[in-house]
């Protein structure tokens, strides 16, 4: 039986290191990492962020458009007489029991008019 003691566990032996005699040299093949300025990589950044900018666009290009435009309004066209107000016209175009208020809303959304001033001889979209 043999007995070991703390201070043969912690000993160690130093030798030199023993090399092996190799015949030819390895040849040093040049290192091939790009190395990146603070600079290059916010160029780096960016340009991604521009492709990735790039493909939504593209992907959802025709996501809230439709494909088809939808039947058109049947509307007929009335010439401003001197005197006529919008009120006027959206009263008969809503009828005896329609809202002449969201008839006037429309009116003013299918005529592009930025609001309720008339002039004479100004063509109007009245919808039927």
């Amino acid at each position: 039986m043999s007995t070991m003691t703390l201070d043969q566990l912690f000993e160690t032996t130093r030798t030199a290191p023993v090399r092996a005699a190799s015949p030819t040299p390895r040849p040093v093949r040049p290192r091939s990492t790009v190395r990146l300025t603070r600079r290059g990589r916010v160029v780096v950044f960016v340009a991604g962020l521009l492709v990735l900018l790039g493909m939504g666009l593209l992907i959802s290009n025709g996501a809230g458009a439709a494909l088809h435009a939808g039947t058109p309004e049947s509307t007929h066209s009335v010439v401003v007489a001197p005197g006529d107000t919008l009120w006027d016209l959206a009263t008969e175009a809503a009828g005896a029991d329609g809202d002449v208020r969201s008839m006037i809303d429309h009116i003013e959304k299918i005529n592009g008019l930025a609001g309720a001033s008339l002039s004479a001889g100004q063509t109007l979209r009245i919808p039927n």
